[in-house]
């Protein structure tokens, strides 16, 4: 499965394709699963173009991207530490959301994790768990009660050089597969973008392009928007057999 991250933390000042407002979240949406996204991750922003948990623009960026891509394809917001401190915050805005995402990634190196799991899972939305290398993510999501009960699980590369991306994710994507039969998605950031993509490929395990995680495509060259890369990253994954659905919409 290739999911696109549509626009993250980043904004228009960080790359003016960044989708910010409902609309323009659904158009690039469109795009990219036009160009072979098969599920959509996307990071609500309010008027100042910050990440928020508000239910108001939650549901405004879910409805938009659904309209545009259709019932079939899967959405899902961030519940990122840095939208809301505090993590019971953070959980009741969750409970106070009124138009709900497929699915809602959890940060497990972030305190609260658990609790806002909890919120989620009590609302019926799937929960995706990131594990980020070089944290004790995966140490505390072993002893989390959601460790049987997620959707999938993001292994996130991070804080590693290009060249040690690949052996890392295949050593954490090895830790996780004996730890929870939830599927693995493997991505990295930034340098380590392209590189750890690759080694989703080879291993056959779930994986997302977007410009959350880069804005570069594989020679330097800036990408001009989420579809690019979409389109990048499916080549990618052709070469490893993994062609995707002919049309999803």
């Amino acid at each position: 499965m290739l999911q696109v991250c549509l626009n993250g933390s980043r904004t228009t000042a960080d790359c003016p394709w960044v989708p910010v407002g409902a609309e323009e979240l659904a158009a690039e949406a469109r795009r990219a699963v036009d160009a072979g996204a098969e599920d959509i991750h996307l990071h609500p922003k309010d008027a100042d173009g910050r990440d928020t948990l508000d239910p108001g623009v939650v549901g405004e960026a879910v409805r938009a991207v659904r309209r545009s891509v259709g019932p079939r394809i899967r959405v899902g917001v961030t519940t990122g530490a840095w939208t809301e401190p505090d993590p019971r915050r953070r959980a009741a805005l969750v409970r106070s959301w009124t138009t709900l995402p497929d699915h809602a990634s959890v940060n497990w190196h972030e305190e609260g994790a658990d609790l806002v799991a909890e919120a989620l899972a009590d609302r019926g939305i799937g929960i995706e768990a990131g594990l980020h290398s070089g944290t004790d993510a995966l140490r505390r999501f072993t002893s989390s009660p959601f460790v049987d009960g997620v959707l999938r699980v993001l292994v996130e590369i991070t804080d590693t050089p290009a060249d040690r991306a690949a052996v890392a994710g295949r050593r954490l994507v090895e830790d996780v597969s004996v730890l929870s039969p939830a599927p693995v998605l493997l991505h990295g950031v930034d340098d380590t973008a392209w590189p750890v993509l690759d080694t989703a490929a080879a291993l056959g395990v779930d994986t997302r392009t977007g410009l959350e995680d880069t804005l570069l495509l594989p020679g330097g060259t800036p990408a001009q928007g989420n579809e690019p890369l979409v389109r990048t990253a499916r080549r990618v994954l052709n070469r490893y057999g993994n062609s995707g659905p002919a049309r999803l919409v």
